[in-house]
């Protein structure tokens, strides 16, 4: 780097893990767009259902820990093609697992390997990038997410001309990207490779007031994404009556605003404190949510509405990794990314879960959104009232006041004599 300008070795390795990230993702949310298509052969009921599109994110949210801190050690070198060429085998077992629920499940758990390479390119971008450019070289690598859109869009499509299609090209794409990753991916020459064991470490970023403070506004802004990205498609056909391939087009619809939007959120948190680009983002999500509730036609509120709701998520999504790198010491971006980004998973597993027994049990999603609005309401108060101060240096404390009686001058041999 010269300066403050990014060399091009760091674009280079944006666009990397970007592709890398795009890739992994689309694997990742390869069971969701087709959990109708699996549902017509299988007969699953609605919680079924909603297990089976949550538990790739369960596991990708959980492994993000141990890869961002392996990621610390060995380097996204290593970690990039190696994941990459891992999730090969799941993808590859779902098309003899297709038949089976029970093996779905199981190859799903699998498949979670996928969602955990967030962890390993935060650190990579970090690294490269000096501070004036991490939030806008961030919501690029955070664009990655449009892998979900991608999928949304594509896979149904290709599962429709043959069944294995989609599962051979993404096998083949991965392929091709570990190969490309192990050549074309560096790790800063000069990065900090932590010495201590890998427990030692996870347990000092998890006792930063700061790694919890993040996790919980990641869990709603990234976690929202995540749940409507393998959510969404099963509540536009349940509710709204649409086609099983509508419904993807529509979702693909949802994930790309929020793709394009997370560049945006970090390039604003470049220029304004991120902290309050992540307040205003979850104030939207927290009205349209509401709006939601109250089951609004589909054409045009209720697509508005889940698009503007997809923009204040992308958005907050991108600001609160601006937020990670301001607060975070270098050498423990990994661990911290792992810990924040396995939240942000997690808050992604349980609203698929939730909208699944809510539809069950009262035949309506409208204690969902509620509960939806709640929670990016809160977020966004203590985002704003908190966090625009997290990561700032206490200045240290005035000298005391000398009082009176305190002498200015030492004491003279007089003084002293008198004392005594």
């Amino acid at each position: 780097m010269t300066g403050d300008r990014p060399s091009a070795a760091a674009w280079r390795n944006l666009v990397m893990a970007t592709v890398g990230f795009t890739l992994t993702f689309w694997a990742w949310n390869l069971v969701a767009p087709l959990a109708g298509d699996f549902d017509d052969r299988l007969h699953m009921g609605a919680s079924a259902q909603s297990l089976l599109v949550a538990v790739p994110v369960l596991v990708g949210s959980l492994g993000r820990v141990p890869v961002g801190a392996l990621t610390d050690r060995y380097g996204a070198r290593l970690m990039f093609p190696l994941t990459s060429a891992l999730t090969i085998i799941p993808v590859l077992l779902l098309i003899p697992a297709r038949s089976s629920y029970a093996a779905l499940l199981l190859v799903g758990f699998v498949l979670g390997l996928g969602g955990t390479t967030f962890a390993i390119g935060v650190p990579l971008v970090n690294s490269w990038f000096p501070p004036a450019h991490r939030g806008a070289a961030l919501g690029i690598f955070g664009m990655g997410m449009g892998g979900v859109a991608l999928s949304g869009f594509l896979t149904p499509r290709m599962y429709h001309r043959g069944e294995n299609l989609p599962f051979l090209v993404m096998a083949i794409a991965l392929a091709v990207y570990a190969v490309l990753a192990a050549f074309l991916i560096n790790d800063r020459p000069d990065r900090e490779i932590p010495s201590t064991p890998l427990a030692a470490r996870l347990g000092r970023a998890a006792r930063l007031r700061v790694t919890w403070e993040l996790s919980a506004l990641y869990a709603i802004g990234f976690g929202g994404i995540v749940a409507f990205g393998v959510y969404l498609p099963t509540y536009l056909r349940t509710w709204y009556g649409l086609t099983p391939t509508d419904a993807g087009t529509r979702a693909a619809g949802f994930a790309l605003v929020t793709v394009v939007f997370r560049p945006l959120g970090g390039w604003l948190a470049d220029r304004v404190h991120p902290a309050v680009v992540t307040a205003w983002a979850l104030g939207l999500v927290a009205v349209l949510a509401i709006i939601q509730s109250f089951d609004p036609v589909l054409v045009p509120t209720a697509t508005i509405c889940l698009l503007l709701m997809a923009a204040g998520l992308g958005t907050a999504s991108g600001s609160v990794f601006a937020l990670v790198s301001r607060v975070t010491p270098q050498p423990q971006v990994g661990s911290v990314t792992g810990i924040v980004g396995a939240t942000g998973g997690l808050g992604g597993f349980v609203p698929p879960l939730v909208m699944g027994a809510v539809y069950s049990a009262k035949s309506s999603y409208s204690i969902a959104y509620m509960l939806l609005s709640d929670l990016a309401l809160a977020a966004c108060v203590y985002s704003y009232a908190r966090m625009r101060t997290a990561g700032t240096p206490s200045k240290p404390p005035p000298s005391p006041a000398r009082t009176r009686e305190e002498p200015t001058s030492p004491p003279t041999r007089t003084q002293n004599r008198g004392a005594l």
